[in-house]
């Protein structure tokens, strides 16, 4: 088969990371894929022995009016001699007639207007039935989320579950994060947005503090170039030392690994999420989590040895730190083989090769 993966969300945060786990494993099989997007950011995925990929090299944003009116008439034509188009994202360019399909990370708008203008949120959903419409099936990477497509799509095509996991750097450094000594902060990991549920972090970090909390709190994360970034919690940010709240912006992953290695705690007081992946990849390297008890939470991290706080509840949060941290020594997770193993991104590219098929 001849399949067009459209590679331009290579550098978003979750779709990004879904993509660059996946791709390895797509290019593994024994189909021909045309990889559409930067060169500069796709030639490393072109070092095999197959060669049965070629870069279709695209600068058109998606979600743009270009992708809608004005995608290139040669990209197309190849595109259209191929089998398939798959996109990990919602966005489907026009003009495309070969069949196609899709992963939906979440459906958070609908969900959380609150997060966007009017305009904003009938244009997502605008691409959002665009979407459903298209597409011959659609990929989501939890239970929840699937529940939530169902709830808006009015097409009852396929939706599959393709879990999000473990990025392979992070398997890689895990032997060398066993010698890293546990420092005193709470780390928090996730782009400065409402729903990321920092605002209730913030104030229950501060009673805690009061009650006598040594440690302080490393925000990695930043606020560039997402429209639902939330400017309260940044003015809040900035009125705080570094000895208190230290803000950190974005990072590279060796970078983070040590953060997420170095912690005391990982806190992820998230309002929503498709997936969630900073406390499966702390847990990787031996770092509590505490969560929110959302739904998609309950679902992914049953049986993993984290703690629930009620959503949006600083009160809660604050208490669950204290009995955590309060004059104890941190202490590392150990995750069983079942565990360890339960999320893989091999797992979830041979479900998608599967139905490419």
């Amino acid at each position: 088969m001849k399949i067009t993966i459209d590679c331009r969300h290579i550098d978003s945060s979750g779709i990004g990371v879904y993509l660059k786990e996946c791709l390895p494993f797509f290019l593994e099989s024994d189909n021909y894929f045309y990889l559409l997007g930067n060169p500069k950011r796709l030639t490393s995925f072109l070092i095999n022995d197959k060669n049965n990929a070629e870069i279709l090299k695209c600068n058109i944003k998606p979600f743009s009016l270009s992708e809608l009116l004005f995608f290139p008439f040669k990209l197309l034509k190849k595109i259209n001699c191929g089998d398939l188009f798959y996109s990990p994202s919602f966005n489907i360019p026009a003009g495309i007639k070969v069949p196609v399909l899709t992963t939906i990370h979440d459906i958070i708008f609908p969900d959380m207007p609150e997060l966007v203008s009017r305009i904003g949120l009938k244009t997502r959903m605008f691409f959002f039935n665009r979407c459903f419409n298209r597409s011959k099936k659609i990929f989501t990477v939890s239970e929840f989320s699937k529940s939530r497509i169902e709830h808006y799509s009015k097409k009852k095509q396929p939706i599959i579950v393709t879990y999000s996991a473990i990025q392979q750097h992070i398997i890689g450094f895990k032997s060398e994060s066993e010698n890293i000594q546990k420092k005193d902060f709470i780390l928090f990991i996730g782009n400065i947005k409402k729903h990321k549920g920092l605002n209730c972090l913030l104030e229950a970090f501060l009673m805690a503090k009061d009650s006598g909390l040594k440690q302080k709190l490393v925000i990695a994360g930043n606020a560039c170039g997402f429209r639902s970034f939330d400017k309260n919690i940044l003015n809040k940010l900035s009125a705080f030392n570094s000895d208190e709240i230290e803000v950190k912006g974005y990072l590279p992953d060796e970078k983070v690994l040590q953060l997420l290695t170095e912690a005391s705690l990982l806190v992820q007081p998230s309002l929503y999420e498709g997936f969630g992946l900073p406390p499966l990849e702390a847990l990787y390297c031996g770092t509590p989590a505490l969560i929110s008890d959302i739904p998609v939470f309950r679902e992914i991290y049953s049986g993993f040895p984290v703690t629930f706080f009620k959503a949006g509840d600083p009160i809660d949060l604050k208490e669950k730190l204290l009995s955590i941290l309060y004059n104890k020594k941190p202490q590392k997770i150990v995750l069983s083989d079942e565990l360890y193993h339960k999320y893989n991104f091999k797992r979830t590219s041979q479900i998608v090769l599967g139905e490419f098929q």
